[in-house]
């Protein structure tokens, strides 16, 4: 072939995420980040508004609004994102890794192209076996803030949503050793998730170099 021939060829492109999953993504991101920076003022204030003699000094009130009204924009998200992997036929792929977590030989093949030693996988799914792990213990850590903010939200609103969630969420309280543990175990998964987030952008890094 000569080299000033014209080779002629078609494109495709292939849609991989539409605009509305990127909007829930980025929804969640922000919730976290907010979620993060009003917890941790709620656990311990590391600001104090100036002292005035009038009662407009509710500077505590405002940070707790706004991680409960992140909290249940986190919730929705995160029932939507399940709706998504279980049911969705548009992504598929993701309730799809499932096979490839299973696969002892993909497992094996994974971790060799990690150590530069063979080539990636062939994935029947969208992640690999170690992006659906950090994946899953992702939402794991998820819903256990969902389940523990819940009950701490409870204790606080005794009206309307609250009492239609009181019980329920007594009996969770009761079995995850009481309300001081409750606290706790949120402050942990909070930690944890902040870590495991993290993990979670390293392999969505992979994912992009690999495609």
């Amino acid at each position: 072939m000569k080299t000033d021939e014209v080779v002629n060829c078609e494109i495709e492109q292939e849609m991989e995420f539409t605009s509305l999953y990127r909007w829930q993504h980025w929804i969640r991101a922000l919730s976290i980040v907010i979620l993060t920076v009003t917890g941790f003022y709620i656990a311990a204030p590391f600001v104090s508004p100036i002292p005035n003699s009038e009662p407009t000094n509710f500077m505590y009130g405002l940070f707790r609004s706004w991680h409960e009204i992140f909290g249940f924009v986190m919730i929705a998200v995160v029932l939507f994102k399940t709706y998504l992997f279980l049911f969705s036929k548009k992504y598929k792929g993701e309730i799809g890794s499932v096979q490839d977590f299973i696969n002892s030989k993909v497992w094996a093949q994974q971790i060799g192209y990690y150590l530069l030693i063979s080539k990636h996988p062939h994935l029947k799914g969208t992640y690999n076996p170690l992006q659906f792990v950090a994946y899953i213990g992702f939402y794991i850590l998820m819903a256990i803030l969902i389940i523990t903010g819940l009950i701490l939200y409870v204790h606080v609103y005794h009206d309307g949503l609250g009492a239609m969630l009181y019980d329920i969420m007594r009996y969770f309280e009761v079995m995850l050793g009481g309300l001081a543990w409750v606290r706790e175990l949120h402050h942990i998964a909070m930690f944890l998730n902040s870590k495991k987030l993290t993990l979670i952008q390293l392999a969505y890094l992979n994912r992009q170099l690999y495609l």
